[in-house]
């Protein structure tokens, strides 16, 4: 997303992503679409829009003020959103010492959006859609997890992007995207848009919906334990700077999110 960023801005990043994904993920499922059952569909849609759609365009926006390690730290707030929605709207017990843990994750999450020098007052805003990113993949998880574990992985992601294709390009179409001069600078964003799509979206997707079959909603939200490192050491290899607060933070989101997952 970042290198993208470069010479693309948040829509166009965001657009290529998803169709770059939906083209690949096409000729996969494209002789079992008819095995969808019509009543799934549209939640096979919907679980497009939470997991991917709108985090993709949220995430993208956010980076325009934000670094992409603290992007990956944000990202951490998943299982947590994943409980509380589990709770309130899919009838999942919790008990005390997982609310306890959300408590505690939260508190990391309110510490992270008012201290530090990265988050100034007008950019709290932009961290805030990334928290609105995590509130969906929460979503998607329990949809998927309670309504959608009969159908196969590849099926449900080639599934959900083939219905998101047109939606992109459209927007895609909008900004003017076409009409961009090519030079290596476009060209490399482009092209960092483009991977994005395919490793980190399509072959992630199908991953992880496998994930969550096999080990629960809960278990397949807690891969979000190694993504804010994983963000953290490429943003740090690419310049970026990491401050105690932010670090402090982080140690506080993740073991609220310890808490909340133990048994």
């Amino acid at each position: 997303m970042k290198k993208g960023l470069n010479n693309l801005n948040a829509f166009q990043v965001a657009s290529l992503r998803i169709i770059s994904a939906g083209m690949i993920l096409l000729p996969v499922g494209w002789n079992k679409f008819r095995t969808i059952a019509r009543k799934d569909l549209f939640l096979v849609f919907v679980s497009g829009l939470l997991g991917t759609f709108i985090p993709a365009y949220l995430f993208c926006l956010a980076e325009t003020k934000i670094d992409s390690g603290l992007a990956s730290v944000l990202n951490a707030l998943t299982p947590l959103f994943t409980l509380i929605i589990g709770a309130f709207f899919f009838q999942s017990k919790l008990a005390l010492h997982k609310w306890i843990g959300v408590l505690i994750g939260m508190v990391g999450l309110i510490l992270l959006l008012t201290a530090g020098k990265e988050l100034r007052f007008n950019h709290i805003g932009f961290a805030g859609l990334i928290t609105i990113a995590t509130i969906c993949y929460g979503i998607n998880v329990n949809l998927v997890s309670r309504y959608l574990k009969h159908i196969s992985s590849t099926l449900l992601a080639a599934g959900a992007f083939a219905m998101l294709i047109l939606p992109a390009i459209m927007i895609l179409l909008w900004t003017g995207y076409t009409y961009t001069p090519i030079t290596i600078g476009f060209a490399y964003s482009t092209g960092a848009a483009l991977v994005l799509g395919i490793f980190g979206t399509a072959i992630a997707s199908i991953l992880f919906y496998e994930l969550m079959k096999k080990a629960g909603p809960l278990f397949a939200s807690m891969v979000t334990y190694g993504i804010p490192f994983v963000g953290i050491f490429w943003g740090i290899a690419d310049g970026e700077s990491l401050g105690l607060v932010q670090v402090s933070c982080l140690f506080l989101i993740l073991s609220g999110v310890y808490l909340a997952n133990k048994k």
